[in-house]
């Protein structure tokens, strides 16, 4: 079923140059866009390779990196539209990670993450396979190779990466530790019995299917011959073991990879291993084959990308150039099929020899090698004169995309005839009525009145405390102890009482406190810990001065004045995602200064060049939208007209955006592309900036126009809900609306939104409305959901006495996720910060270094934190709650993701899966 497409109006990024104008770029730009996502009816042109194309670029030092960087970002450019429309990855030496110190391993993680949704190649198993036994080879060279040990430590990646072994092996695990307190027979029984059966057994089939699969089909598969492994190498002659094969290989390559890294033999052995991945991504990236009327092979619309950029230094380019030496030579095989690979730079003598030394080409060529794709490198030398002049834009690419993943398309007739054979026992049964989540009462309570704030005196109060704690830390820096200075970004300071509803500046600044003072009372007796000083710098309302602000952040640090205790190792806040804030991280980026997120969630703030300096701490959009599109699709939040009562599933959803805000534009765009129902759209701005919107869109800047035609609408369809991507400010006004207009009849109505609307709901503003069934998502469990962990708990109880020690009046954030999520942000850059500084002579770059690597992970407030290895991504299953505003408080309907240590979103199905 194909997606509606969605291609707002583009912008040009600040510096934004375009593809050089040189002779005949304009066929390459045609070609390039064809290559990648050709036309629906032409797709299985998407089966045959494609040529290597190496675009040589003048000029030298600053020079020449700013013209591969044009070049690099107008190839991009097309690819990517806040998210991206087509597997693709960007490739350099900074690539080359701890996690990742093979080219082929970042083109695998790049290819593997952020997949279009719906499209294939939707896994990459047997590169994952490769992947991790090579990663075990290269951590212990001189270590020999056992197929045994090589086996289970691929099966333990295996089950890592989630999925069927994953839930046997937890069954497995569980069964395991109850042996010695059941004991006797039923003990003998499950370690005898149980653990073989989940354990041992899965684990034998799984090798054996690999085995299949890389080596040589099962004698019941209908295709003969030797598999891509078996076929490429010598090894796998006369084997019928994986792993045995797999161990041989890494044990020709033993002893070279123990030499110095600038030994031939060095360089050979990891040449061979990057050839063996190459050969296994190519594998993967070639199932299945496109065309024809099987669901998987129709959604392979589009060609994975590779973009790779070649340094000017031929020692650092060194790493690139294998890879691509690697690309050459596992192309030419039948087995493998090229993906659309275009390296820009200056290759080596040494490179084009590997690739047969390539005769000099035009883009013209370079395009005819990328429709004829016959697999041979084109190199074409770029002109000086192009790169003086502005450039031209390449369209973006339009795959056909879809609503329905492959399998369930594949399943639906199995499960058409699976409900009409259970539908007449299912009926019976039956009451024809289901309760709606969280339960059937509204948002209102019995005391009507919101809770009154005290913005100035709250927020005062909390800035004296960090000055105090900042006190406590230059007390530290004055006994010798290494001190170092965070940065928090805020909006404007809140002294109006409505703004304060609609901001959560004070809660998270409190959150920051808390952290500030753990660890100063923390350094006491661990000098291992550097303390933190926190410098509070407000940015207007709305962060309107956000940019200008992290420039001068930015000044202060290049002036070298900024030194010892007061020495900047980070950034902290921008908790709203605008165009203002993703501005500023661009900013901050280029100068490489690390900034740590929290509540900032438009999948566009991490999208600032390939800086990789901000780490966001919530879960995306992308992520969030499709969790609430599922849960609406699925679960009964709608109530049934008439007396019967009880809800139902949304069958339709009005969505209300503000286009100009990037973080209502990309949730409203995520819910629209994961929603499987019929949608609307309304635009709503009350200062009518509309910019961003489509071009069929209504728009309003009335909240009683608004009103009217959403009641039109909701008695139009009455299984509707509203889902409200727009700011808190907006919604008061639209419910207020709603309410002066008498609520559209006489049925409740449901809305489902984002955490931007926690702090008004939380304040009980809506408590007066008996009409309105509010949901909207959160970033931890309410510390009465038994769900909540130990240190949630502990969060809160902590958070309760700084409130009752340092305000007056009743705190209406108390179940909020923003004090939390503030604390977890501000121990994550805080931990970065204890890496770095184990040396005392680290450089501030080294904190960015930090947080890139393998070691940030705790429990915290808001869960479990672990981010994932030189990805700048938010950490790995962090928890999204969806919350119930009820007359007693917030209610979690659904908890997804690790609010405690090992849970996981796959671990919770529908709707954490969506």
């Amino acid at each position: 079923m194909p997606a509606a497409p969605n291609t707002p109006a583009r912008r040009e990024p600040e510096g934004f140059q375009g593809f050089p104008d040189d002779r005949e770029a304009g066929r390459l730009r045609h070609e390039y866009r064809r290559k990648v996502a050709p036309p629906f009816a032409d797709r299985r042109r998407l089966s045959a390779t494609s040529s290597m194309i190496l675009l040589r670029v003048p000029g030298t030092g600053l020079e020449y990196r700013e013209r591969v960087r044009r070049v690099i970002d107008a190839l991009e450019r097309p690819l990517t539209d806040g998210g991206k429309l087509v597997p693709y990855g960007v490739l350099s030496t900074e690539s080359v990670t701890a996690a990742t110190p093979l080219i082929a391993m970042a083109a695998r993680e790049d290819l593997a993450y952020n997949l279009p949704r719906h499209m294939t190649p939707d896994r990459l198993p047997h590169s994952a396979l490769v992947r991790d036994v090579i990663l075990r080879a290269l951590r212990d060279p001189l270590a020999a190779s056992d197929a045994d040990v090589l086996r289970r430590a691929a099966y333990a990646g295996r089950v890592a990466r989630g999925g069927l072994p994953c839930w046997l092996h937890k069954v497995s695990g569980t069964a395991a530790a109850g042996d010695g307190a059941v004991g006797g027979a039923i003990g003998f029984v499950l370690s005898a019995v149980w653990q073989p059966l989940t354990d041992s057994l899965p684990r034998w089939w799984w090798t054996r299917r690999m085995t299949h699969q890389l080596i040589r089909p099962a004698w019941l598969s209908l295709r003969r011959g030797a598999r891509w492994l078996g076929a490429e190498l010598d090894e796998a002659r006369g084997s019928a073991d994986l792993f045995e094969i797999l161990a041989t290989v890494l044990d020709a390559q033993r002893a070279g990879l123990a030499l110095d890294t600038g030994h031939p033999s060095h360089r050979a052995a990891l040449q061979a291993l990057e050839l063996l991945l190459v050969q296994a991504l190519l594998a993967d990236l070639a199932v299945p084959p496109a065309g024809r009327l099987l669901p998987r092979r129709r959604r392979r619309t589009a060609a994975p990308v590779l973009l790779v950029r070649i340094p000017e230094d031929t020692r650092r380019a060194e790493a690139v150039e294998r890879f691509l030496s690697a690309c050459h030579a596992a192309g030419r095989t039948a087995a493998s099929h090229l993906p659309v690979l275009i390296a820009v730079g200056r290759p080596s003598d040494t490179l084009l020899a590997a690739l047969g030394n390539p005769v000099a080409g035009t883009l013209g060529q370079a395009a005819d090698a990328l429709r004829a794709g016959d697999g041979q490198p084109v190199l074409v030398p770029l002109d000086e004169e192009p790169f003086g002049r502005p450039g031209q834009d390449i369209a973006r690419v339009d795959p056909r995309r879809f609503k329905l993943p492959w399998r369930a398309v594949h399943l639906t007739a199995w499960g058409i005839v699976a409900a009409l054979v259970l539908a007449p026992l299912a009926f019976p049964l039956g009451s024809g009525r289901e309760s709606c989540v969280g339960g059937e009462d509204t948002v209102a309570a019995a005391r009507t009145e919101p809770v009154r704030v005290r913005p100035a005196e709250w927020y005062d109060a909390t800035v004296g405390e960090i000055t105090r704690q900042n006190a406590r830390a230059e007390q530290y820096a004055a006994q010798g102890r290494t001190v170092r200075t965070v940065v928090w970004f805020s909006s404007e300071k809140p002294v109006d009482e409505t703004d304060t509803l609609y901001d959560g500046t004070i809660p998270e600044l409190r959150g920051v406190a808390l952290w500030q003072r753990k660890l100063n009372d923390d350094a006491g007796s661990d000098e291992a810990l550097v303390p933190l000083r926190v410098e509070i710098r407000t940015t207007g309302k709305a962060f309107h001065d956000a940019e200008r602000s992290a420039r001068k952040l930015v000044a202060e640090v290049r002036s070298g004045k900024r030194t010892g205790e007061r020495q900047i190792v980070g950034v902290l806040g921008f908790e709203q995602s605008r165009k203002e804030t993703a501005a500023a991280l661009g900013v901050l980026g280029k100068a490489r200064i690390p900034a740590v997120g929290t509540t900032a969630t438009a999948d566009e703030m991490i999208h600032n060049g390939d800086y990789r300096t901000y780490w966001p701490f919530t879960p995306l959009n992308k992520t969030e939208a499709g969790i609430e599109a599922d849960f609406a699709r699925t679960f009964p939040i709608v109530p049934r007209p008439g007396p019967a009562g009880g809800c139902a599933p949304a069958d339709h959803a009005i969505v209300i955006q503000t286009p100009a805000d990037l973080y209502s534009r990309g949730l409203a765009g995520r819910f629209r592309d994961s929603f499987e129902g019929e949608i609307d759209v309304l635009d709503y701005a009350q200062d009518g900036d509309f910019s961003g919107a489509g071009a069929d869109d209504l728009r309003f800047d009335s909240a009683e126009n608004l009103a009217d035609e959403v009641c039109r609408r909701l008695r139009e369809s009455p299984g509707s809900l509203v889902y409200w991507s727009a700011r808190a400010r907006e919604f008061t006004a639209f419910i207020n609306a709603l309410d002066h207009k008498g609520t559209c009849g006489d049925r409740d109505v449901t809305v489902l939104g984002g955490n931007d609307l926690t702090n008004v709901a939380q304040t009980g503003a809506f408590n007066d409305k008996h009409w309105l069934r509010l949901y909207f998502s959160g970033h931890r469990l309410p510390d009465t959901d038994p769900r909540a962990g130990t240190k949630t708990r502990d969060f809160a109880d902590a958070y309760d006495r700084f409130v009752r020690t340092t305000t007056r009046g009743t705190d209406p954030w108390r179940q909020d996720g923003h004090a939390a999520v503030a604390y977890d942000a501000l121990h994550v850059l805080s931990l970065a910060t204890d890496l770095a500084y184990r040396d005392e002579h680290a450089a501030p770059g080294a904190v960015l270094t930090a947080l890139g690597s393998d070691s940030i992970r705790f429990d915290g407030a808001t869960g479990y934190v672990s981010y994932h290895q030189g990805v700048n991504q938010p950490p790995a299953d962090k928890t999204l709650v969806l919350l119930r505003q009820t007359a007693e408080g917030p209610v979690a309907v659904v908890a997804c993701g690790a609010y405690r240590q090992g849970r996981t979103y796959a671990a919770h199905g529908e709707p954490c899966t969506a």
